[in-house]
């Protein structure tokens, strides 16, 4: 393939990834022709535009790919590389495997989890600079949720299966692995290591997401009661609960606001409790606190601020983490239940498939006016 027809072929994959509910934006610099490069050679550039989101057979893709005279059995050998790579998903299944596209985030990036280097980290952070950035959060329709940090839920609340973490892992009957933090990870290597805490191993995968983790040696198995002692650390540590924003979620991450992409890209925002939903805010007792500012230290979205000695809330700022509520040693922070409470999707894909009709809608907006 020449160096005219390999630049096309990236183009070509970048239109297509663009299409999907989280797309892939360009930019002026080309820094995500640099991502695609990273991702594929031009050849799997090519088998990639010939995937979606919708999980296929190889005899599928191949019947796809005819015209292009490949063998079966070395699209086999180039998708299961290209698996490996973290480049696209493969579901291994009983009969058959199955493979489909992966969006860059959630998807490709975290599956560089263990292989980073600091060119590609600098380009990511570059991509969500610069476009990235923005994309995910286009559509108003947020890929996680926030669950509150169990020490910060009152018992007087009934608190909703897919809101207690505690409970999802302790019924749930398949598979569980935990993997490294990939933003931990990228702030290790670039010199710039978390003030939060020490935990590495603290990103949860369930069902067939635990079983490809652990197949492409990007994590391990682990037993309930470990995932649990896990989420004890975390939440100890201060951490943010963030789960796919479904009601049976496939990931859980445990995030702080100067290493994780996602919460710090959600600071920035006027108004980060309109993109990253969840059923709390946080209320003040005036009469209890003492304005000793750890609320102000802890948040993570800068919500808090003091006024007259006493701990303000901005409930625009406020995405119901929790985080303060344990901080506080003069117990004057209270998660209060919204009016109006987040009820996710049904499963991943009923998830991704609300965020795409958000971004249709848009686009018939844009296009009218």
């Amino acid at each position: 393939m020449s160096t005219k027809d390999s630049e096309g072929v990236y183009q070509k994959l970048r239109k297509h990834l663009d299409q999907f509910p989280i797309g892939f934006p360009s930019t002026k610099s080309g820094v995500e022709i640099r991502l695609l490069k990273y991702f594929f050679t031009p050849e799997e550039a090519e088998i990639a535009t010939h995937l979606t989101m919708v999980p296929q057979t190889l005899q599928q893709i191949h019947k796809s790919l005819e015209k292009t005279g490949i063998s079966i059995n070395k699209l086999e050998r180039i998708l299961g590389e290209m698996a490996g790579k973290g480049s696209i998903y493969l579901a291994r299944g009983r009969e058959a495997n199955y493979y489909f596209n992966a969006q860059l985030a959630i998807g490709m990036y975290e599956h560089q989890v263990n292989r980073l280097t600091k060119e590609f980290v600098a380009d990511m952070r570059q991509y969500f600079d610069e476009a990235f950035g923005k994309e995910i959060f286009r559509t108003g329709s947020a890929q996680l949720r926030v669950i509150p940090v169990e020490k910060s839920i009152t018992p007087d609340y009934k608190v909703a299966p897919y809101e207690d973490l505690k409970q999802f892992i302790a019924n749930y009957e398949g598979p569980i692995s935990v993997a490294n933090c990939i933003c931990r990870q990228a702030n290790d290597l670039v010199g710039e290591p978390c003030k939060h805490t020490s935990l590495r191993e603290s990103c949860f995968q369930f069902g067939g997401a635990a079983r490809m983790y652990v197949a492409e040696k990007r994590g391990r198995f682990i037993t309930k009661e470990q995932a649990l002692e896990i989420l004890r650390k975390a939440q100890d540590d201060g951490l943010v609960l963030e789960v796919l924003n479904a009601m049976k979620p496939t990931a859980i991450c445990t995030c702080c606001e100067d290493c994780c992409g996602y919460l710090t890209n959600v600071k920035r925002l006027p108004r980060p409790a309109e993109f990253l939903p969840s059923s709390y805010y946080v209320q003040v007792d005036p009469d209890l606190c003492t304005g000793c500012e750890t609320c102000v230290n802890v948040c993570p979205m800068g919500a808090r601020t003091i006024r007259d000695n006493v701990s303000e809330v901005n409930t625009e700022r406020c995405i119901g983490c929790g985080v303060c509520v344990p901080a506080c040693p003069s117990d004057a922070n209270k998660l209060i239940k919204k009016e109006k409470t987040v009820v996710p999707a049904k499963d991943v894909f009923a998830m991704y498939m609300q965020i795409m009709d958000n971004k249709l809608q848009m686009k018939k907006l844009t296009q009218h006016h």
